[in-house]
């Protein structure tokens, strides 16, 4: 299984997107502590939005899908629904 998920951090107002295998809360916990990416620039991300997928192919395309749309845009239509 894969997980897409989207990240929040209220520090900088920022969404961030990715996939994983590894459990959400791991993959989480590496953002946190041991990441010298985009997320390395804040300290304080939760976890707002999870999606499990059966195949690496369709985590992949669900992540460009939201990244396309925009994370904040994504997730307002999905609670409209």
């Amino acid at each position: 299984m894969f997980t897409v998920y989207i990240l929040f951090s209220t520090e900088i107002d920022k969404h961030y997107v990715g996939y994983t295998q590894k459990s959400a809360d791991e993959r989480l916990n590496e953002h946190l502590y041991n990441h010298k990416g985009f997320t390395g620039k804040a300290k304080d991300w939760k976890i707002v939005y999870l999606k499990e997928m059966t195949t690496k192919p369709k985590a992949l395309l669900l992540e460009r899908k939201i990244k396309k749309r925009g994370a904040k845009r994504y997730l307002n239509d999905i609670s409209s629904r």
